[in-house]
């Protein structure tokens, strides 16, 4: 049975970071550049969610094993929550570090587990960090009161979410991106130092997202090479090899 779609997926699924990443020079859209005619760049993002109500998402939107066999194989996950769940306790969006870290093993699990409902052994998942916050860039940000502070996340809390992901990916062995270390160190431990990488203090900017798109590829030619751009086949012949009387249903260029 042939699918309704030659082009596999790469889905990208966290919060408003993912969402936005369609931006010129976001994540999605640079991803979407790159894989121009070999994978299909789907984005799941979900706006002032957490990883608790992500899983509930999740199970909804990831085909089940059966409906898997007649739909383009998902190559590539990216799981990217963290910057809701670390909002302070007592915030609607505030989800504790040890359940956040659960939530993560379960949605991994769900994928890579052989008595999941969900089990997908051709997709590769990268997690990924939540990045360090900017407070004062925030609470200058168009909207916010002049001289206002941002009191509902912080770099302390964020960064054991940060901790929470490694220590995920290491006994899910499951690789990561760490957003978090990459934008830290070039901010120099300064989270002032962080506007010229977000918008609004929480958000990534193209630049940001320039340097996570550099950082996973970096991961994906350590644990997933055969995933790079370059080593996935492009669909149908360019154009000047095409034979307009035998266009081939699926060729290599």
């Amino acid at each position: 049975m042939t699918t309704p779609n030659l082009f596999d997926n790469i889905v990208l699924f966290g919060d408003s970071i993912t969402q936005i990443s369609w931006i010129p020079g976001g994540l999605s859209q640079r991803l979407a550049e790159a894989y121009t005619r070999k994978f299909d760049v789907i984005n799941r993002g979900f706006n002032g969610y957490n990883s608790e109500w992500g899983l509930t998402v999740f199970k909804q939107i990831f085909p089940t094993s059966e409906l898997q066999l007649h739909l383009p194989t998902v190559r590539l996950l990216t799981i990217w929550w963290g910057a809701n769940d670390a909002t302070m306790p007592g915030d609607v969006q505030h989800v504790d570090v040890e359940k956040y870290a659960e939530n993560l093993h379960t949605t991994v699990s769900l994928v890579t587990s052989p008595t999941s409902p969900y089990h997908s052994p051709s997709t590769r998942i990268l997690l990924i960090t939540p990045p360090p916050v900017n407070p004062k860039q925030r609470g200058s940000f168009p909207g916010q009161e002049p001289g206002s502070t941002w009191d509902s996340r912080n770099n302390v809390q964020t960064k054991a979410y940060a901790e929470a992901v490694r220590r995920v990916g290491s006994e899910c062995d499951i690789p990561v991106v760490d957003v978090w270390t990459l934008l830290w160190k070039y901010a120099d431990g300064d989270e002032e130092k962080l506007a010229p990488l977000l918008f609004d203090g929480l958000h990534l900017n193209e630049k940001g997202y320039g340097m996570v798109y550099d950082e996973l590829m970096i991961k994906l030619k350590e644990t997933s090479p055969e995933l790079l751009p370059g080593a996935v086949e492009t669909l149908f012949p360019s154009w000047d090899k095409v034979d307009p009387d035998h266009i081939p249903p699926r060729q290599k260029s």
